[in-house]
């Protein structure tokens, strides 16, 4: 199940969404350096900025490469002294803005922009960013609350593009998404209620997550699944508390 379209027109244009997509294809791009040549930059780049479970629960230990992964300070054969690291603090806004690869850059972003702007403009621009900041930031708490010992980078915008899903199921539940729905190595396209795709969706996160917990830590398939489920229920809770209103075409139709 892919969307490609929601029916609910914006009353202005989404600047903030626009430059949150723009901001990621040029830390993508630029910062990162993907598609240079330099694997060993864009690796350097994960690990330096990208946000560490096990560096965010234990506050002073810092992670560094070695042999092809990370040890950190505090564990068994873990370095006395970790080499230089962004600050902790720092990762917590840099994760959200980089990503692992082209697709996993061009879904978060297709998300984003789909279901984004109409979020944007039901809160005004302040309070968009606002909220999205906050519901990446609590999505990638969530994730660490589950595994507070993984030594693995967790990168990308989908916590808080999964807080605007959130907001957007509540918001806008009878909306219509057109949605790619694929069946084995066949496809079609209808048009869907918003509540039934963004549910699939959240219910596709906690199958995998619960899956995962089955897994050794860090090893749980390379998605961070709780930062999903975190993201999209800070987006149900607290939409209410930044929304000003919701589109008047969406009100008469409904």
């Amino acid at each position: 199940m892919f969307p490609l379209k929601d029916n609910i027109p914006t009353r202005r244009f989404p600047i903030l969404t626009v430059a949150i997509i723009l901001a990621n294809v040029v830390m993508f791009f630029g910062f990162q350096g993907a598609f240079t040549g330099s694997d060993e930059r864009f690796n350097e780049r994960v690990v330096e900025y990208g946000a560490i479970p096990y560096e965010i629960s234990h506050p002073g230990d810092e992670c560094e490469e070695a042999g092809g992964k990370l040890l950190c300070e505090g564990q068994e054969g873990g370095p006395n002294d970790a080499g230089e690291q962004a600050a902790t603090w720092l990762t917590l806004l840099t994760s959200m803005f980089m990503h692992g690869g082209l697709l996993h850059l061009g879904g978060n972003m297709l998300f984003l922009w789909i279901f984004g702007n109409n979020i944007e403009d039901s809160m005004g621009r302040g309070r968009f960013i606002l909220f999205y900041l906050l519901g990446g930031l609590v999505a990638l708490l969530a994730q660490t609350m589950i595994e507070p010992n993984a030594a693995v980078p967790t990168i990308g915008a989908s916590g808080a593009v999964a807080a605007i899903l959130g907001a957007y199921a509540l918001l806008y539940p009878r909306a219509r998404v057109v949605t790619v729905i694929f069946i084995i190595i066949f496809f079609t396209i209808l048009e869907l209620p918003a509540l039934l795709v963004l549910g699939a969706w959240f219910l596709l996160q906690a199958l995998n997550g619960a899956g995962s917990l089955a897994q050794p830590v860090g090893e749980g398939g390379g998605v961070a699944y709780f930062a999903h489920i975190g993201g999209f229920v800070f987006g149900l809770l607290m939409i209410k508390l930044f929304a000003n209103r919701v589109q008047e075409d969406y009100e008469s139709a409904h």
